[in-house]
């Protein structure tokens, strides 16, 4: 298969351009039937006028109501032709090639992807596996696929929003496609001390809907959020114990059992 070339415009804002090809065609020309009926009315009044007139006023009014039908009515040479323009923009590139590229673009405005999940968007819509890696290869050449920014954006994001902890963070990132080595890249943004002070704002969130609850169910609670979130036991029963002792809960007989 020959390679194409002329893909600068991958670098420069063509997400948009492309993707309005997968867009509904335009709707063909219509005439409203209700100004139709508006010249039929005009012109019989125009006739009308025109027979008690004289045969002047006939031929003027006959004349303005030919040209005023001109001009509302287009040919349906021109119609046509309007018609099949706006109905082939709205068809998708018969080129398998030029199909991933703008089903690439379209997926990738707005949000960001990995490797794999186009790739598998690109399966699923019957694009050759020749076609679909010429043109992820070549988003990945541009820039527009990047596995390790897309893996350290999702880390700071998932885990200031959601607190999410490392372990929690590179499953979500294996889900997607991302290579175990740009996992621990990322997921090395955290350290232990970043993820303890997380789980503490996350249990000191979470208590006041506990109390009210006996000691052992508030413990099994809190930590089993903790670890939902990806983070380890013996740090998640020892944020949530000392949560507890500071609030005067007695801990000291609350074995790793209840966890």
């Amino acid at each position: 298969m020959t390679r194409r070339t002329d893909w600068a415009e991958y670098t420069g804002g063509s997400a948009g351009t492309d993707d309005g090809a997968y867009g509904a065609a335009a709707a063909p020309y219509e005439t409203d039937p209700s100004a139709a009926g508006s010249r039929d009315d005009e012109a019989c009044r125009g006739d009308g006028e025109a027979r008690r007139t004289g045969g002047r006023g006939r031929g003027a009014g006959g004349a303005r109501g030919r040209r005023r039908r001109e001009r509302a009515e287009p040919s349906a040479e021109d119609g046509g032709a309007t018609s099949s323009s706006r109905a082939e923009k709205g068809e998708p590139p018969r080129d398998p090639v030029e199909q991933a590229r703008a089903i690439c673009l379209r997926l990738l405005t707005g949000t960001p992807r990995t490797r794999r999940q186009l790739a598998d968007a690109l399966r699923k819509r019957e694009i050759p596996d020749e076609a679909a890696e010429e043109v992820l290869s070549r988003f990945e050449e541009v820039g527009l696929i990047n596995d390790g920014a897309f893996a350290e954006a999702w880390v700071e994001s998932r885990h200031h929003g959601r607190g999410l902890a490392r372990r929690a963070l590179a499953r979500e990132l294996r889900t997607k496609g991302v290579d175990a080595t740009l996992i621990d890249e990322a997921v090395s943004q955290l350290d232990s001390e970043q993820e303890e002070e997380t789980a503490r704002d996350l249990v000191a969130r979470k208590l006041r809907a506990t109390r009210g609850l006996d000691r052992d169910k508030r413990l099994r609670r809190l930590a089993g959020m903790l670890a939902r979130k990806g983070y380890p036991e013996g740090m998640a029963l020892r944020v949530v114990r000392q949560a507890l002792e500071e609030e005067g809960e007695d801990t000291e007989f609350l074995g790793d059992e209840h966890f």
